[in-house]
């Protein structure tokens, strides 16, 4: 089987079913660190990532930034001293596609480079 984060993003139609419960499920018992959440009738991947200082915090959103604009998915990223937040959802669904596992999964690897 394919790791998660070795896996590419698969463009994600609008109207295209949302993930079911247990295919969720499935999948963030490989990024456990991960919490889904609702946030207003939407299910979504939010992970907090700590640093030691803000500039750290920064190079990271940064790198995230180029990931998913290479990607063409972009999360929601709160860059603080000590802290970046990250959340993925897929716009086009209202809900949680393959693709978001992925850049979570993806998102693990950069922070245990950086």
């Amino acid at each position: 089987m394919i790791e998660l984060h070795q896996r590419q993003c698969v463009a994600c139609k609008l109207g295209q079913p949302a993930l079911t419960s247990s295919e969720v499920e499935g999948l963030n018992k490989q990024i456990p660190q991960w919490e889904v959440l609702h946030e207003s009738g939407i299910l979504k991947l939010r992970r907090e990532y700590p640093f030691d200082d803000f500039v750290s915090a920064l190079a990271f959103t940064n790198m995230v930034g180029e990931m998913s604009e290479s990607a063409n998915h972009h999360p929601d990223i709160l860059t603080q001293w000590g802290m970046v937040t990250l959340t993925w959802w897929s716009h086009k669904i209202k809900g949680l596609h393959q693709n978001d596992f992925i850049m979570a999964a993806k998102s693990d690897v950069l922070f245990h480079s950086s």
